[in-house]
């Protein structure tokens, strides 16, 4: 859509063929529903949250940066709110308005859209793209010039079924590969199940690979039946995806970043002196959820049912130890139907980043996920859309066109 308004704002005849039954199928359900458009951060903070091959986004960031892309919403009847982190989301919170904006602006600009047109193959002559052939009574579309922006593999149901990286890979371009990203985490231990639902907020989750950390950040982690998931453990999900392949990753959770060992040491002892002749098990309500209590005691070594008076300054120090770096070791990653994106893709070095035209075929050019481009979560996938989707769509010459 961004391409199709990008050529057509030029003043191109532009025709969108879609394989689904309406535009922005995927669009509708970013967000949990609502759509994080973009991120509010300067151009340098949008480069700084793309995992894989930043520099290539450098020339269309500047070209379409996330101001363009809010003031096309505003202007296309989709106000705009910041939240935390500098994620932007329509006022309504409805993905919806956020499509009807740019349906709309492709509607004024004279967009031709074909629904229910899935496209079998690119038509290749002599080294030029001629156009497109479509599954549907196998009919030849003649163009001056292709964009796919067919997505990538996440949430197949919407349409994202790997059609790009196939026509890619016909016409000789590398594909790299490819992985579920932004996706949750398998959990080996299986105490991961009683925990099942508790969400927590402020904690700092780091991943190790051995002795080496791969990912820091504080932030929210929800557990599921399966293992972990939420804000922090979907951005680490970037990181980890080609290691977890080869061998688990531990994950180490800090229950309370705010403290240090020594201060949390001191908050342990003011709770134990208010309930000194009570159980170990019923002393740690105040510090702790409900159902995260049974794992933490477990762990500590100390036996539930004895007296918090009783208790040693060294198993005190052992309880501490593992509310700083409470455990689990990652198995895996869930599949591509859990995944927002998909890492991997249409390799960069065979396009122009200025254009986005493919450097093997004359007159193509790829745009957004299909490319081996993503970000951690925040607004900064779509914008990597937006902005390639743009730079492809406003640098069509009008010398060709017939």
């Amino acid at each position: 859509m961004a391409a199709a308004i990008a050529a057509a704002g030029c003043g191109h005849q532009v025709h969108v063929y879609e394989k689904n039954e309406k535009l922005g199928k995927k669009l509708y359900i970013t967000g949990k529903g609502r759509c994080n458009v973009t991120n509010a951060c300067d151009v340098q903070g949008l480069l700084a949250n793309v995992v894989t091959n930043a520099r290539f986004l450098y020339s269309s960031f500047y070209g379409f940066s996330n101001k363009d892309i809010m003031e096309l919403m505003e202007r296309n009847g989709c106000p705009l709110k910041v939240e935390r982190g500098n994620r932007v989301f329509p006022v309504s919170d409805k993905s919806s308005d956020v499509i009807a904006a740019l349906a709309g602006q492709m509607r004024d600009l004279g967009v031709r859209v074909h629904l229910h047109s899935e496209v079998k193959e690119l038509v290749v002559e002599a080294g030029v793209c001629k156009g497109l052939l479509l599954s549907k009574g196998k009919e030849r579309v003649k163009g001056d010039r292709v964009i796919v922006a067919t997505g990538g593999l996440s949430y197949g149901a919407t349409g994202s079924t790997g059609d790009g990286y196939a026509f890619a890979r016909a016409l000789g371009h590398r594909v790299t590969e490819l992985s579920p990203a932004l996706v949750p985490f398998c959990v080996k231990e299986p105490e991961v199940k009683d925990l099942q639902g508790l969400s927590l907020r402020n904690v700092e989750a780091v991943i190790v690979s051995g002795r080496k950390e791969i990912y820091r950040e504080f932030g929210e982690l929800l557990f599921t039946h399966f293992g972990v998931s939420g804000p922090v453990v979907l951005s680490a999900s970037s990181f980890a995806a080609g290691m977890i392949k080869d061998h688990p990753l531990v994950l180490s959770i800090d229950l309370k970043p705010a403290l240090d060992m020594e201060q949390l040491d001191a908050r342990i002892r003011r709770d134990f002196e208010e309930c000194a002749n009570k159980q170990f098990k019923n002393s740690l309500d105040k510090l702790l959820p409900s159902k995260l209590i049974p794992v933490i005691i477990a762990r500590s070594g100390i036996d539930p049912g004895k007296k918090v008076n009783g208790i040693t300054r060294e198993e005190r120090q052992r309880l501490a130890a593992g509310i700083k770096a409470l455990t689990f070791t990652l198995t895996g990653l869930r599949g591509y139907k859990e995944a927002i994106i998909t890492q991997g893709g249409i390799e960069v070095k065979e396009l122009d980043p200025s254009t986005m035209e493919s450097r093997l075929v004359k007159n193509l050019h790829f745009a957004g996920e299909v490319l081996d481009l993503d970000g951690v979560t925040g607004g900064f996938n779509l914008q990597i859309a937006w902005s390639t989707g743009w730079a492809a769509g406003s640098h069509i010459p009008w010398e060709e066109e017939g």
